[in-house]
Parts: C-alpha cells; structure tokens; sequence
C-alpha cells in the first residue's frame, strides 16, 4: 500500500475541466516570514494558469508543529470559481494571474 498523498486533481466547472496542483507548501522565509502554501489553476487545453495564496496556517504562526497542507477537490473547486469570478480569462493571453486567499476562504 502507498503513502503517497496527491497534491493535484482535476475538478469540473460548468462543464470544463480544470487541473489543480499544490505548488508549495506553507514555508518560512528569512525575508518575508511565513509564506502559505499555493496551488496553481489551469483549465485543460488553455494558456492561461492562475495562482491561489492562501494566508498562512496560525499554528506555524504560533510555533506548533507545520503539519499537513489542506488541499482538495473541494477546496480546488471554490478556488477556480472564486477566480473566474475575479476576472481570470483562463483562456487569454498573459502573465500568470495571482489570486490571495483571504483566512476566510475567499
């Protein structure tokens, strides 16, 4: 049996297929303190890739133990609609779109 954890998927919106993939775990950085962890959005067959950053977890703030990161379809699936909603085109051209998650989740 494996251990292995998935840190991607593939989640349907309103008929499209978007793929999801945890970029980065929540992180201390000597310059910047705690970064969160974030997952880059790409609608199949699209150019275009947008990116979430979710806030920092309070327990690293807090010192405790890092964890494991929460990421899934569900949560992939908020994500995507959140972003499109905030104008990411999946399908133009351009720089890749950065979205911040606020601690709300949204």
């Amino acid at each position: 049996m494996s251990n292995i954890r998935s840190h991607g998927g593939t989640v349907e919106i309103d008929g499209s297929k978007f793929d999801w993939e945890l970029l980065s775990e929540p992180q201390l950085s000597s310059g910047d303190g705690w970064k969160g962890m974030t997952v880059s959005l790409r609608q199949q067959d699209m150019p275009r890739e947008a990116v979430l950053e979710f806030p920092t977890p309070k327990r690293l703030m807090k010192g405790l133990p890092k964890g494991r990161s929460h990421i899934n379809d569900t949560i992939a699936a908020r994500g995507v609609r959140a972003a499109l909603l905030a104008g990411w085109d999946p399908a133009s051209r351009g720089k890749t779109m950065i979205f911040t998650v606020d601690a709300n989740g949204d």
